[in-house]
């Protein structure tokens, strides 16, 4: 069972499952919640990533699914499991890395582990009924993306900038993390549409494999009817799948459970 199949299964048990947030009705506004676990040998390895830089990047994650949801973060509650190895100093560092984001840490929760293990649950909030979703992709909606692709992020960088826009302009939106490839393929089959793609911007250095289906850019994905300043990479369509250049284009990005 693949990643897709997963969630559309746990779907069945709750009908807030399936964006990169939970949308929970409160009073005027909508409550935002996500949750991301970052986990060493997983997502990252401890010889190339510094203790300031996990606790950046494991927060980092949930605000990437906050701004992707049109909406602004208010609280993190931040969950880990240390090794033996990082004590004191590391301890010190990381919290100093979660904390730089500026979004008040409200809570967690401490444990030991073989490795390292972190889990970040993220709050935020908007207007009640403006949160965007994947599911509102209308035919004819050009497709966007926030910046070039294809090379993976080492400092998580979430588009926080974009949320407004996204808010005022999207019909439905993603982050990229699993890459572009999949997460496209994700919000077209939440939308019941396809995509017709003809322009892929790739990043410095990348090929054009790695920016349709590497993971890791945290860059927006996004559809709307506007006219909007940043990279069109084409059209929603009424025939389902995804398709570049007129090829089928094959969901090849990262899945946790392909093997």
């Amino acid at each position: 069972m693949n990643e897709r199949a997963l969630v559309a299964k746990l779907a069945r048990y709750s009908p807030r499952i399936g964006d990169d947030c939970a949308v929970i009705p409160n009073g005027r506004t909508d409550l935002l919640v996500t949750t991301d676990q970052y986990i060493e040998d997983v997502h990252f390895r401890r010889r190339t990533h510094a203790a300031r830089l996990i606790g950046w990047n494991a927060v980092a994650r949930g605000l990437s699914d906050i701004a992707a949801m049109g909406g602004e973060p208010k609280f993190v509650f931040v969950s880990v499991a240390f090794p033996d190895w990082a004590k004191g100093r590391f301890v010190d560092a990381f919290f100093a890395g979660v904390r730089e984001h500026g979004v008040e840490l409200a809570g967690g929760d401490l444990s030991h582990a073989g490795k390292l293990y972190c889990d970040a649950t993220v709050l935020g909030s908007a207007p009640r009924g403006k949160a965007i979703l994947r599911g509102g992709a209308r035919v004819g909606d050009s497709i966007y993306v926030s910046g070039a692709l294809g090379r993976p992020k080492r400092r998580i960088a979430p588009r926080l900038d974009l949320a407004g826009l996204v808010r005022r302009s999207a019909s439905a939106c993603m982050d990229l993390s699993d890459g572009l490839s999949l997460d496209l393929a994700r919000l077209c089959e939440a939308s019941h549409r396809g995509a017709e793609l003809d322009k892929i911007p790739v990043a410095r250095g990348a090929t054009l494999d790695e920016a349709l289906h590497g993971g890791e850019d945290y860059e927006l994905l996004f559809t709307s009817a506007r006219r909007l300043d940043f990279p069109a990479i084409g059209r929603i369509v009424a025939k389902k799948g995804v398709r570049l250049n007129g090829l089928d284009l094959p969901a090849k990005g990262y899945d946790h459970f392909s093997k």
